[in-house]
């Protein structure tokens, strides 16, 4: 593995923000979190100041993965919006610099939850947390992408389509075995694709709880982080990838909910979170729901199939987890499939 996917030219950092960045001048330190499979991510400080440095990864990279500049961008425009996000202060596009692109942003202070069960908390205070991320969802979708300055933030047209091709395609690039099972997901959802229904919102693409900050002392959301997979797209893809999440075990590299009494730890049912999603965005009953969580399960599927392909390629950012959540590819193609022939 490079060792650029492990750390950084400080010293080339400290000479790029004593011109390009002087709030950031002085004796730089870094340190790589250990979470993020995508887009290294290192820990800024400089005495009791710190920020957050993301950048692409060294080596060959599958065209518009890893893009970090539209990270910068969608945090930058939602700034002023009921949307949390962190401060971004400058993004760099010049790969000479530290060998990639790379951007800074303020480090946020707060708590991540990593199980939705959220066992560390109290009986009686789960269900705020998930009213919160309720909330942020249906604020992010409620923003004119325009208004914002996001009109050419994604392609026109079917929101979907799009998606199954790129993804499709990217699986394909990433392939490292033949999965026949995946083959006949793919085929489904081609066929069973809704017609576009106009819908357009700023999707997030990794909504999900431990890409949030909670303040330390409430279940106010601080910041949603980890944008790289925004783009303009169809609302309902964000809500049934969170339900996925729900709906998978707690097990191996997924932290879900599985056959967890939500009720009886009070934690909302599926039905519930999506009623008070389509409460707060004025919509009725969403139709096509088993598409939607079947194009979530498609989709996961090959972002886990990629990060496999880069720890077998040397350029991951933790090689030992990407090995052991590409295992997890054959779980989620089969939980489509199951969901498929259940409800399709």
């Amino acid at each position: 593995m490079s060792d650029a996917v492990t750390t950084l030219d400080v010293d080339a950092l400290e000479r790029y923000f004593a011109k390009a960045l002087p709030s950031l001048a002085g004796p730089l330190s870094a340190d790589k979190f250990g979470g993020g499979q995508s887009n290294p991510t290192f820990l800024l400080s400089s005495g009791k100041r710190r920020w957050v440095l993301r950048r692409q990864p060294p080596g060959k990279l599958l065209k518009s993965a890893h893009a970090v500049d539209r990270e910068f961008r969608v945090m930058q425009a939602l700034a002023e919006t009921e949307v949390p996000v962190p401060r971004v202060l400058h993004l760099c596009e010049d790969p000479a610099v530290i060998g990639s692109l790379f951007y800074v942003m303020d480090f946020v202070e707060g708590r991540i939850f990593w199980r939705p069960a959220l066992q560390e908390l109290p009986r009686e205070e789960r269900g705020a947390i998930f009213d919160a991320m309720n909330r942020a969802l249906a604020a992010l979708h409620g923003v004119d992408p325009a208004a914002v300055g996001l009109a050419d933030f994604g392609r026109p047209g079917n929101y979907f389509a799009r998606q199954l091709s790129r993804w499709s395609e990217q699986y394909r690039l990433s392939e490292t075995e033949k999965r026949p099972d995946m083959d006949r997901l793919i085929a489904w959802l081609e066929q069973t694709l809704p017609a576009d229904d106009g819908r357009v919102a700023i999707v997030h693409g990794d909504y999900r709880l431990d890409n949030m900050i909670f303040a330390p002392d409430s279940p106010r959301i601080l910041a949603i982080i980890d944008w790289e997979l925004s783009t303009l797209g169809h609302p309902f893809a964000d809500l049934a990838y969170q339900c996925m999440q729900w709906r998978l075990p707690d097990e191996g590299v997924f932290r879900g909910l599985g056959d967890l009494d939500r009720r009886a730890h009070g934690l909302p049912s599926e039905e519930d979170y999506v009623a008070a999603y389509c409460r707060r965005l004025g919509v009725g009953a969403l139709p096509h729901w088993t598409f939607y969580l079947a194009f979530s399960y498609f989709r996961m599927a090959a972002i886990l199939q990629g990060v496999l392909k880069r720890a077998l390629d040397g350029n991951a950012s933790n090689p030992e987890r990407g090995l052991k959540m590409g295992e997890a590819v054959p779980l989620l193609v089969r939980m489509a499939v199951e969901l498929v022939d259940e409800k399709g």
